[in-house]
């Protein structure tokens, strides 16, 4: 099949840090763009994010448990493989594009070299936009310490800035400087650009597209907690045992998020954390079949074993008893 063929379904590979807004701007682009099918890369074993988007009755598939560029790297074909026959034996194709967002420790590589090297999917899928966000906060940081968050940078077809009204502008002028060097050629957006923004699922991506490399990324040391809340909280009782978590390990613990109960709202709440910031909870619709026990995620840097003692002194009055999970 030819790149244009109507048989081929366009690919848009969504990447970027930890906290960089990745859900967020999927959120906005599945609204200006509904038929769109979603796949969804987790690093930990406790899925939320499927959680976090509008309904748009379009396929959504979540991968949990790992990143795309080790663990679970095997599981993407073939999902893509089914995903595209009930697309083919549709007599009513049920999505126009497929985004695939990619967890915040992954490298992209082995995405695109599953998309670019696999003859079956390469002749059905074409790959138009690779986006990285990057938060202009912290992503300078990130930039230095971690070689995943670099190949994001590097294997992109469009940069978009995200948390600008976070940043001062000695942080965009540092962050623009390194980009300059990064990634010289490819396109920077702001998330505040409407136009630009709605364009990241029609722009057409490069006409040719050097493939991944051979060699890969050296071992990383990620590691994920994931536990359930069997009680509702106060928010400032849940606010002040995250707070001290994020003061207590400023260098690794780098994500907290999930979905919570809170005693003053009767929806569920949003909960995240990056960059030792804790955003305020935002609410979520209410979700069919819900069991109201809260979830949480958090991913490391290094060793688990210290946050997940303080984990269970401040959480265990409230945890079921198997309710904390390693990955």
């Amino acid at each position: 099949m030819k790149k244009n063929d109507p048989r081929k379904i366009p690919v848009i590979v969504l990447t970027g840090f930890l906290g960089s807004g990745k859900t967020t701007l999927l959120n906005r682009l599945l609204e200006e763009h509904p038929k769109t099918a979603v796949i969804i890369n987790e690093f930990g074993a406790t899925p939320v994010d499927q959680d976090l988007l509008q309904p748009t009755g379009m396929p959504l598939t979540t991968l949990a448990g790992g990143c795309l560029c080790c663990q679970i790297k095997g599981t993407l074909a073939p999902t893509l493989k089914n995903l595209w026959m009930a697309w083919d034996q549709a007599q009513t194709k049920p999505f126009e594009r497929m985004i695939i967002e990619a967890s915040g420790i992954a490298s992209p590589e082995p995405i695109l070299d599953t998309l670019l090297r696999e003859r079956w999917l390469a002749s059905r899928y074409h790959l138009q936009n690779v986006i990285t966000t990057l938060a202009i906060p912290s992503a300078t940081a990130q930039l230095d310490s971690f070689a995943e968050a670099r190949a994001q940078v590097a294997w992109a077809d469009t940069l978009l800035l995200t948390h600008a009204d976070l940043s001062n502008a000695d942080q965009q002028a540092v962050l623009a400087k390194r980009l300059r060097v990064l990634a010289p050629a490819t396109p920077i957006l702001m998330t505040g650009d409407v136009r630009a923004a709605s364009s990241l699922l029609t722009n057409a991506g490069p006409t040719l597209r050097r493939l991944p490399d051979d060699g890969s990324l050296p071992a990383h040391n990620f590691r994920s907690i994931s536990l359930h809340l069997e009680q509702i909280l106060p928010w400032q009782q849940l606010q002040a045992i995250l707070q001290e978590l994020l003061t207590r390990h400023p260098q690794h613990l780098l994500r907290i998020k999930g979905v919570v109960y809170l005693a003053e709202q009767t929806e569920p709440m949003v909960i995240q954390a990056a960059s030792n910031r804790l955003y305020p909870p935002a609410p979520l619709p209410p979700r069919a079949a819900d069991d109201h026990r809260g979830r949480l995620v958090f991913i490391v840097n290094g060793e688990p074993t210290a946050l997940a003692t303080d984990l269970n002194k401040a959480f265990a009055p409230l945890l079921s008893g198997n309710a904390i999970k390693l990955h």
